[in-house]
């Protein structure tokens, strides 16, 4: 499948934090974080496997007990149903990929 941005409409998650799904197919799923500075990610699990990378801004994450400094060019990635947070201490760009595909963020 094919999409341009255009398809992609921002929802306001929380505040500080706006995601667009970029694409998805029938078992994974791409969306794009758009993070203020200040903005936090509580702590939550969820039964996805995530993997995400950090394109702009700075934060860290707490992945399981462990945290981890963010910066340009980070990546990670999150088992299915284990604890994580993250907080950011810039205004921030990130891309995570789901798996299997969150229908959650495929409602508009």
């Amino acid at each position: 499948m094919f999409r341009t941005s255009a398809h992609a409409k921002p929802v306001e998650m929380m505040e500080g934090i706006t995601r667009r799904t970029l694409t998805f197919g029938e078992r994974m799923l791409l969306v794009e974080f758009t993070i203020q500075a200040g903005a936090v990610f509580p702590e939550h699990r969820h039964p996805y496997e995530q993997t995400g990378y950090l394109c702009r801004g700075a934060g860290r994450m707490r992945i399981g007990k462990e945290w981890f400094e963010l910066l340009p060019g980070s990546s990670w990635n999150i088992p299915a149903d284990v604890t994580h947070s993250a907080e950011f201490s810039q205004d921030s760009l990130a891309l995570d990929i789901f798996s299997p595909a969150r229908q959650d963020y495929l409602a508009p």
